[in-house]
């Protein structure tokens, strides 16, 4: 039997179609359980590569015969011997091109819909990550809303669409992954926009975004409205765009709400968060479709691959949207926080200009799960 390599895209679009996959997985125990490819009908078992050296006959009774089976590792090389072995035990396997790494890089663009005179909104599913950034589109021109650091994706996707990247936004300063929109804007002299009470330690000049502030895409009407929205770091701010599409950053998501202590201030931000959850975006209309710039669970994607809510029905069904006492709420989010981002402090001093990592060392920084919401 011959192996043959799957990429992440085709293992995304698996997630996306919920079709049935089994995985074996060949990383260790502990990096399994930390973080693994999730899909709806997808099965999994995790035996170290270690323990199949001397060969893989004791688990063949432990792979189904009559669905796709795809070994997994880190970066590459072990899931293909695997897979070989299993190969020549007659087996008809396929293992992940460039591992984990590639898996937890892969951008997936989306359309979410048609704006005025028009124009077009893309959400950048970033599967292995948990990350999403966007792409509005108009008469020729993109702006690229909290981009990933891998911005090949957005240029090639800017040049099938035959627009330019002329605007680069954050809607606050990441300490999760690290950011691309100061690198989308060095190559191609967009204008980066950056909240200025996350940037009072950044080395590079930015545009300041402040509450209110219109940036324009394309000479049409379509407009990304700023809205000022702390509570996750001091700074946060949310768009609203074409009165039609509330981007929420690290605020608000579909099954939780922002953390509020990267910083070190989850004391101080969680009066701003509620402030900005209860008061601010109860103000706006329930109609908006709330995009935010994380998921946590593969259960939040859409039919399409969108992750995609109105506020009015996150206001009804999100938990962290409705607990009327303010202490019960203080309580729930400073009890709730799961771990620390790896290397969130040295991503954010990535972010803020402090140092320049190698490429590889960034690729070490961001592997695993993003870790922004309230759980």
């Amino acid at each position: 039997m011959a192996i043959t390599a799957m990429t992440a895209k085709e293992v995304t679009k698996k997630v996306f179609n919920k079709e049935n996959l089994f995985i074996l997985d060949v990383r260790n125990e502990d990096a399994f359980e930390d973080w693994k490819i999730e899909g709806e009908n997808f099965s999994y078992l995790n035996i170290p590569y270690f323990d199949l050296l001397d060969g893989v006959e004791d688990i063949l009774d432990q792979l189904p015969s009559d669905q796709e089976v795809l070994v997994v590792c880190a970066k590459e090389g072990s899931s293909v011997m695997v897979a070989d072995m299993l190969s020549e035990e007659g087996r008809d396997v396929s293992y992940l091109e460039g591992g984990m790494k590639a898996w937890s890089e892969h951008l997936e663009p989306v359309k979410v819909g048609d704006l005025n005179d028009g124009g077009e909104l893309y959400q950048f599913v970033r599967i292995g990550k948990g990350c999403l950034s966007y792409m509005v589109v108009s008469n020729g021109e993109a702006a690229i809303v909290d981009a990933s650091r891998m911005t090949d994706a957005y240029h090639n996707f800017a040049r099938e669409k035959g627009v330019k990247i002329t605007h680069s936004l954050d809607t606050h300063l990441h300490a999760d992954h690290i950011s691309g929109g100061r690198t989308l804007s060095e190559q191609t002299g967009a204008t980066y926009w950056l909240p200025p009470k996350d940037a009072t330690e950044v080395t590079f000049k930015y545009a300041p975004l402040k509450d209110n502030e219109v940036v324009k895409v394309g000479d049409t009407s379509i407009t990304i409205h700023a809205l000022y929205s702390p509570g996750h770091t001091i700074g946060s701010t949310s768009f609203v765009i074409d009165s039609s599409y509330l981007l929420s950053g690290d605020i608000l998501f579909i099954d939780s709400i922002g953390r509020p202590d990267l910083s070190g201030q989850a004391d101080d931000w969680v009066k701003d968060l509620r402030e900005t959850l209860y008061s601010r975006y109860k103000e706006l209309s329930h109609q908006l479709l709330v995009l935010p710039a994380h998921f946590m669970i593969m259960d939040e994607l859409n039919e399409d691959g969108t992750v995609a809510e109105k506020l009015g029905t996150l206001f009804d069904k999100n938990h962290g949207l409705n607990i009327e006492d303010e202490a019960e709420f203080r309580k729930m989010v400073t009890e709730n926080l799961p771990p620390q981002p790896n290397a969130y402090q040295e991503i954010r001093e990535t972010n803020m200009g402090k140092i320049s990592p190698e490429e590889e060392y960034q690729r070490e920084m961001e592997i695993g799960p993003n870790r922004c919401a309230i759980r």
